[in-house]
């Protein structure tokens, strides 16, 4: 089985200011064969953690779930925003990431509106043969 404590610190640890305050707590369901890794550190190196886009997270998580494969299992990985402000703090998860609102699509409706429900007529080109 795995040492999930030391695989997630090796992986975690390079991002965080504070490695010190990298705190991991791995449960391993034997029945199931499943793996809870809860970690959590302070909120102000979630950035570096997550990365843009969320590619070090994600990055991360295949790494452990490479892992868990070798042997069988599943992993599933918990981000807590700040050790020290205890668990009562928010749980970070890459669905529930902080993203930018997805661009909007222009609306075809709202465009004819402006020019009082008129299209533009386009005349087509004749072909010079």
């Amino acid at each position: 089985m795995p040492d999930y404590v030391d695989i997630v610190r090796y992986l975690v640890e390079p991002f965080l200011e504070s490695p010190e305050s990298l705190s991991i707590d791995c449960e391993v369901s034997t029945n199931r064969n499943r793996a809870w890794i809860r970690v959590a550190f302070d909120s102000a190196d979630k950035g570096k953690v997550f990365g843009r886009g969320g590619r070090n997270i994600q990055a991360i998580r295949t790494c452990l779930t490479a892992f868990a494969e070798l042997t069988g299992q599943s992993v599933y990985l918990d981000i807590f925003g700040s050790a020290s402000g205890g668990r009562d703090g928010m749980s970070f998860d890459e669905d529930n990431e902080e993203r930018l609102p997805p661009p909007r699509s222009r609306d075809r409706r709202s465009s004819t509106s402006s020019n009082n429900g008129h299209r533009p007529f386009i005349k087509p080109r004749s072909r010079q043969v």
